[in-house]
């Protein structure tokens, strides 16, 4: 990433601050209007001249302080039932290749996983599921073409439950948030995997992607309302300058930053890590 080590550039070549376009690359950062003018206020209170060094500390400790140390992560259950986590978002922000990865990364802990295949109606995503499984040696399970997903993930947890498995990760359709009909479609889900246990589904991660700036807040917003996230899996952090979506979604929605992806590989995925992060957005 390493936006601020090209901010740091950008202020040190110049003579004199010029706040209007620190506040515009603050903003270009996806930490939004309000995070950007709050870090230029408290720059101005220190009432000396402002170096470069003085506007990247206090971005990283605006970021620090609305970020979690330690998120919410999901457990094994200790009862024996399957821990259910909905994996949910728009199309084309890498749904399916995140369930896989989660699935590889939890496995690799020492749990069992088992994958649903609940994206239905798009084209070859069942079978690119089914890839994942294979090469990860994770087992899908899967429905009929254009199958119910409610179906899908209820025949998928009846499975999960008779063979004490850890961890269910349900990998849903993509749908644009601004599609009622769609949106209701994962509230549906949600209600037909409780019928197996009243407690399921027990966490649900939303899956952004870290270039599409602001639109990612409202993508949260209204996925939130249709399906209370407890989370979210961040793509594309590899090669984007930008990642502070993500204080914005915390600060205004109380959802995490859970895990990251940052390539294509099943090993370039891993727990969210505030330092680690803050260290990558500034150092790059």
């Amino acid at each position: 990433m390493g936006f601020f080590k090209s901010l740091y550039q950008k202020v040190t070549n110049r003579a004199d601050i010029e706040w209007d376009q620190v506040e515009a690359d603050l903003i270009a950062a996806d930490l939004g209007v309000r995070g950007a003018m709050e870090i230029v206020d408290e720059l101005k209170d220190l009432g000396r001249k402002i170096s470069a060094a003085d506007v990247v500390e206090a971005a990283r400790a605006h970021m620090a302080k609305r970020l979690p140390a330690q998120p919410a992560m999901p457990q094994k259950r200790t009862d024996g039932l399957p821990c259910v986590i909905l994996v949910v978002g728009v199309n084309g922000v890498g749904k399916t290749t995140s369930s896989a990865k989660l699935a590889h990364w939890l496995k690799r802990q020492g749990h069992s996983v088992l994958l649903a295949a609940a994206d239905t109606f798009r084209a070859a995503a069942v079978e690119q599921l089914e890839r994942w499984g294979d090469r990860l040696d994770v087992p899908v399970i899967r429905g009929n073409a254009n199958a119910d997903p409610s179906s899908v993930c209820f025949t998928a947890h009846q499975k999960a439950i008779a063979q004490n498995i850890d961890f269910l990760i349900c990998d849903t359709a993509g749908r644009l948030h601004t599609r009622h009909n769609l949106m209701e479609e994962l509230a549906k889900i949600r209600r037909v995997i409780a019928k197996n246990d009243p407690s399921a589904p027990h966490f649900s991660l939303l899956v952004v992607d870290a270039t599409t700036g602001s639109n990612a807040l409202q993508q949260a917003k209204e996925f939130h309302k249709a399906c209370p996230l407890d989370g979210l899996i961040v793509t594309k952090l590899d090669g984007s300058g930008r990642g502070g979506i993500i204080v914005g979604i915390h600060e205004q929605l109380q959802i995490p930053t859970c895990y990251i992806g940052t390539g294509e590989e099943p090993e370039a995925f891993a727990p969210f890590d505030r330092e680690a992060f803050l260290k990558e957005v500034i150092e790059g």
